[in-house]
């Protein structure tokens, strides 16, 4: 057997770049891995950094600015990939790796592959305590890394070369099989990175990954197929494993065969394009009047590849009444709602599922009503998107600059891929952005993690280069975290950024005040300031001075024009514009728990405390079992 003489960090770079996968669509041979963000310390530039250089034809190295960015980056990458594709991040020790645990989190809560190879002490301790080296009273073994394991699908200390043997095939089938998907850290001490031994060379022959997708069990669809052939008022919800599972087609031929309207979640949302006739809008909180109307009075939930996260479901309070069916890959998942239980690939189930319905269709009242309540849904979100004149004085807010941007382009519903994250603008958006392919809105909201857009912005745009991608966050976001946008001015990877600036955090300061509470420390003019007072920011100036083109806007008009330069432009493309926090779209949504104080001396917040126990009156806090025609 012949051998290679490698140090660690030479064979799990060389490992990595000889993981393929094959292009579902063309056939066409890809590499797994589409590059390694790295940001070079004493942990990991000798041995990591020697062995990336070694390998940068094959395994292209990206340099960022901030460690949690690069890896929101890399898992916006492999959202975009549909999981098909991911990326790799490298850090130091210390704070390079600390940074990291955002995303970690970020990925572990979405179901999203990343690979952390964050460096690490060293094994030997002869120069303990080394630079940023966190000493444990009572526990030699630990590292800042610890902190990793309860955000990591797998986690694994290299603490000899030949431990490669057996963690890397592991990752690799965390990171690629559906069920396990999310993330894997490999700590890397570096002294170990350093040392060298003896590999077999067929260690690195080339290896194709398949996604396996998980047949249902007879057992399960039989049981599905019951349940929905005694339901009178049936909805289907889509969530992000759908998108994932490649079920859009399935989605679309189950919606029409059997005539069960659709709502989607965060994640799920681009199943099913917007304009078709049985397509309800979004569910929960920031849900439609039609998905939140028919949800309400829902006799069987059908939830496809969704994890039934609070907002998808009004904190349980939403579809109380009804039995819920739940196809999903993940067991975990799957146990949610407490009825049927599929557990099965989206696209496989639902195929199944229909086969085993036949000529069932729901009652022709029901599609009535669907469809014309997803209608009337429609029409209005194309009145608001279609404003353009506001009275004199009158800022805009987050729905009408939705309708400029989509405005700005003949094909944006097709071409364009929307990226947000948190704040006001992921209820917006969810509500009004319109898509009619999968993938063209990207939405982290599993994690709603402030500072995701531009680096998650970059990592969409790596993935889909062809594709325009559109960042729109607000001024708190942007805050935050902005640096990646030198970083995409420096790889040639453009971006239009649209900063909506309503000067400070106006979608808490919203909840702030429904629950009873004054206005506090979330808008900047409420903020305790010091004499010169709450800033005002130039993010258009701030914008230009790391690379981008930028301008400040006054009007929708103007908005429209600066995207016209900003679509034309070949560099990333910054407008900024001033928002009013006050006003949203008020159709649609419902009840969001979030706990109110028993005792307070506000009336505001006794009458709010009031109205909340009234609220989880309607919460559903057991399964609904039998039939439901019994019920």
């Amino acid at each position: 057997m012949s051998t290679l003489r490698l140090t660690m960090s030479q064979a799990l770079v060389r490992y990595l770049a000889a993981q393929k996968v094959r292009d579902e669509d063309s056939g066409e041979l890809l590499p797994m891995f589409g590059g390694v963000f790295a940001i070079f310390g004493h942990g990991n530039v000798a041995g990591v950094g020697e062995a990336l250089y070694q390998h940068r034809e094959q395994l292209p190295t990206y340099r960022a600015h901030n460690e949690q960015a690069m890896a929101n980056a890399a898992i916006a990458y492999a959202k975009a990939q549909m999981r098909r594709r991911m990326m790799a991040v490298t850090t130091s020790i210390g704070p390079g790796a600390t940074n990291l645990l955002t995303s970690a989190a970020l990925a572990h809560v979405n179901r999203l592959p990343v690979l952390l190879l964050p460096g690490d002490i060293f094994v030997s301790r002869a120069p303990d305590p080394v630079l940023q080296q966190i000493e444990d009273f009572s526990d030699g073994t630990v590292s800042v890394n610890d902190c990793f394991r309860p955000v990591s699908r797998y986690f694994d200390r290299i603490v000899r070369p030949e431990q490669l043997f057996t963690a890397l095939p592991r990752a690799m089938h965390v990171l690629t099989d559906a069920a396990l998907c999310g993330p894997v850290t490999l700590a890397l001490p570096q002294d170990v990175q350093a040392e060298a031994c003896d590999w077999p060379e067929d260690f690195f022959t080339e290896r194709v990954h398949s996604f396996r997708r998980l047949p249902p069990a007879p057992e399960d669809i039989t049981a599905a197929a019951d349940a929905l052939r005694h339901a009178k008022h049936p909805v289907v919800v889509v969530g992000g494993g759908a998108l994932y599972a490649q079920a859009s087609e399935a989605v679309r031929h189950f919606a029409e065969t059997h005539g069960v309207p659709v709502a989607e979640t965060q994640a799920g949302k681009g199943t099913l394009a917007w304009h078709h006739p049985l397509q309800l809008g979004p569910a929960g909180v920031c849900g439609s009047t039609a998905a939140n109307d028919l949800l309400a009075d829902a006799d069987v939930v059908l939830a496809v590849g969704t994890r039934l996260q609070d907002f998808t479901t009004g904190s349980n309070a939403l579809y109380r009444h009804a039995r819920i069916i739940t196809l999903n890959v993940n067991g975990y998942d799957a146990l949610k709602g407490g009825g049927v239980q599929v557990l099965a690939d989206a696209r496989l189930g639902l195929g199944a599922l229909s086969k085993e319905l036949g000529a069932w269709r729901a009652k022709q009242a029901w599609r009535e009503r669907a469809e014309q309540l997803a209608k009337q849904w429609r029409e209005l979100v194309d009145k608001i998107a279609s404003r353009r004149e506001l009275p004199a004085g009158t800022l805009p807010y987050d729905g009408e600059i939705i309708g400029a941007v989509q405005r700005s382009h003949a094909h944006s519903t097709r071409d364009d891929i929307v990226v947000c994250a948190a704040g006001t603008l992921p209820a917006e958006l969810e509500k009004l952005w319109r898509t009619e392919t999968p993938g063209g809105y990207h939405m982290e909201y599993g994690y709603s993690c402030m500072g995701y857009e531009i680096a998650g912005g970059l990592g969409v745009k790596m993935a889909k280069p062809e594709r325009e991608v559109i960042v729109m966050l607000g001024d708190g976001s942007y805050l935050m975290l902005n640096a990646e946008i030198a970083t995409s001015v420096m790889l040639g990877q453009k971006l239009i950024v649209i900063v909506l600036d309503n000067r400070g955090f106006g979608c808490i300061n919203r909840l702030q005040q429904a629950c009873g509470g004054p206005p506090f420390n979330n808008m900047l003019d409420d903020c305790l300031q010091g004499s010169g007072g709450a800033p005002k920011i130039d993010f258009a100036a701030h914008a230009r001075a790391i690379g981008a083109q930028a301008e400040h806007v006054h009007s929708i008009a103007e908005l429209e024009q600066a995207l016209t330069r900003a679509r034309a432009s070949t560099r990333t493309y910054l407008i900024a514009i001033d928002t009013d926090h006050r006003r949203t779209t008020e159709a649609g949504g419902c009840w969001w728990e979030v706990a109110v104080p028993e005792m307070s001396e506000r009336e505001s917040v006794q009458a709010a405390r009031r109205d909340y126990e009234q609220a989880k009156e309607r919460q559903r806090l057991y399964p609904v079992t039998g039939k439901p025609d019994e019920h």
